[in-house]
């Protein structure tokens, strides 16, 4: 009995190894550089797991708090993922000095070749001490990124 328990588990766990994949998109220009990386199942709807990412803002001075940003599992707000387009939506909040800052991340992408996707990013970044107007609209910076899917 304790053979044929061992054999299930094991049978079951090696089919979990094969129902799940990766995304990733990194991008480095001159006004940004980032990468980011998600597991994904197959099947039922195909949810992420182990989103993580960072990003740097190169315009941005090296002690602003707006600068480096590191993105995990409660970041990624949106994605679609399927045989011709992988989009993300990715938001950050900071906080300083009791004024929230933020940043959103968005990609774009449709597939060029098989598991690769190429497109364009925006990266719109929301600085409070910056918004003096108080009209809440922030910079954005667009780029190329290149992404894939496995």
């Amino acid at each position: 009995m304790r053979t044929i328990i061992c054999t299930a588990t094991l049978l079951l766990s090696a089919g979990t190894a094969f129902a799940s994949g990766g995304i990733w998109c990194s991008a480095e220009d001159a006004a940004a550089t980032f990468q980011v990386e998600a597991g994904v199942t197959r099947g039922m709807g195909g949810p992420t797991f182990n989103f993580r990412g960072d990003l740097e803002i190169l315009g941005r001075p090296s002690d602003d708090s707006l600068r480096k940003t590191v993105f995990e599992d409660s970041n990624l707000t949106q994605y679609w993922l399927d045989g011709k387009e992988l989009r993300l939506n990715i938001y950050r909040e900071h906080e300083v000095a009791q004024r929230f800052n933020s940043v959103e991340l968005t990609i774009l992408t449709k597939t060029s070749d098989e598991g690769v996707y190429d497109g364009r990013y925006t990266l719109a970044i929301y600085d409070a001490a910056a918004d003096t107007d108080q009209e809440g609209k922030p910079v954005e910076v667009t780029g190329k990124v290149s992404c894939g899917v496995e």
